[in-house]
């Protein structure tokens, strides 16, 4: 019986070969916490009596939920971080440097490798081919003292999308229609395996939107192959050497292959408060929104802001639309700012953040007042996840982000 990509990454890491359902334990490469999450890891560590980390070149401490920190008690928190990073020789990533799942890709991840991570969208790094899951806090704190975890391992849906997008349309369009389709727990601790000619003609932007988002669905994990574009992906990274191949045998066994169409896909919103109450853009007319946010882990990458610039470029955003534009990371803010995106979000009166979380998790730069609409390409409209719960807030892609900021309503054009 053949193995899908996840059985065979873990099987790999676990010594031995395995099928889905099996409970094991593996080696973990690559461990990571955030500031919201990070403190309480720390203490858990501290708990097991150990000295020293397993693999410190390898476990991440980001600080980017609250970057820069809004108020003393994050500050706090921060220092719990620096404190630990300095004394068990773990890697910081400060503030300013970026949202630690972009981070992740951009330099900590390769294919084939198991990450754990102790935040929900981890499973982003699947997009370059490795088994990237997210974790408790006590889970991630054991996997950085033994280098290794233990975990089921999941079924697989295999997701075959082929044909070509319509002009506009993205990746995001086709992960809000999955969502839709199958509903925010149609894969619980499912591996999502996305193949087809749709996406092997993705740029890793698009991949990295669809492995992020997997963990909506409920999904474990979010895997592709590890193919040409991953490579140059991470050539351009500077790290080409760690490209390994790896593909699932012809023989397989999915619990369940679900085909679509990219040509049927359409601008797709998910409307409050659960990511698979989706509707088509087009549909959405009458809802006036008060802000628009762009960037986040899901869509923060230097291919959305050239998406918006596009669209911005010799506009202005509408007078009852606040627009707050975030990139991912530090070498996204950069390249934007070379190629003068920043210069046309400023000129179209858009209000640019940190590299960071910004708003999306409704700490700090950019809380809804009672009663605002939002429209943000982030990947999770829970009720209060803006910081209001009184607030109502709507998914989109960049490019129906772009217009809705500058027509004040919900529009993709």
């Amino acid at each position: 019986m053949g193995q899908t990509l996840v059985e065979k990454i873990i099987s790999a890491h676990a010594g031995k070969q395995v099928k889905a359902g099996e409970l094991v334990i593996a080696k973990v490469d690559v461990c990571a916490v955030q500031d919201g999450t990070g403190p309480l890891t720390v203490q858990e560590f501290k708990k097991l009596g150990k000295d020293k980390l397993n693999n410190p070149e390898r476990t991440i401490l980001f600080i980017d939920h609250a970057s820069p920190s809004p108020k003393k008690e994050l500050s706090n928190m921060h220092t719990i971080l620096r404190e630990f990073s300095k004394e068990y020789g773990a890697v910081l990533s400060e503030v300013g440097s970026g949202v630690c799942h972009q981070r992740l890709v951009e330099t900590f991840v390769n294919p084939t490798e198991i990450l754990v991570g102790a935040d929900s969208h981890t499973c982003t790094s699947g997009a370059l081919g490795a088994f990237a899951t997210g974790m408790g806090s006590t889970d991630v704190a054991v996997a950085m003292t033994l280098g290794k975890t233990w975990l089921k391992v999941p079924q697989t849906f295999k997701i075959v999308v082929n044909g070509k997008f319509n002009e506009g349309i993205c990746s995001k369009d086709l992960m809000l229609h999955l969502i839709g389709m199958i509903g925010a727990d149609g894969a619980t601790y499912k591996a999502l395996e996305f193949t087809g000619e749709t996406i092997d003609n993705m740029c890793m932007a698009e991949r990295f939107t669809l492995a992020n988002m997997a963990v909506e669905a409920g999904a474990k994990c979010g895997l592709f192959v590890p193919d040409e574009k991953t490579k140059e992906y991470l050539v351009s990274r500077g790290r080409g050497d760690k490209f390994r191949e790896l593909y699932p045998d012809s023989d397989a066994v999915y619990e369940r292959v679900i085909e679509i169409d990219a040509a049927t896909i359409e601008h797709t919103v998910s409307c409050p408060h659960t990511v698979d109450n989706t509707e088509l853009a087009k549909n959405l007319n009458d809802v006036k929104v008060q802000q628009v946010y762009v960037g986040t882990c899901t869509n923060g990458r230097i291919e959305d802001m050239r998406t918006v610039a596009n669209i911005l470029k010799g506009k202005k955003v509408h007078n009852d639309v606040r627009m707050l534009i975030c990139p991912a990371s530090r070498d996204v803010y950069k390249q934007a700012l070379e190629e003068g995106l920043l210069e046309i979000f400023v000129d179209s009166n858009a209000t640019i953040l940190p590299p960071g979380c910004g708003p999306c998790v409704g700490i700090h730069a950019g809380i809804l007042a009672d009663d605002e609409v939002c429209l943000t390409t982030q990947n999770r409209n829970f009720q209060g996840r803006l910081g209001n719960t009184k607030g109502y807030i709507y998914l989109s892609s960049p490019y129906v982000a772009a217009y809705t900021a500058l027509n004040g309503f919900i529009s993709c054009k």
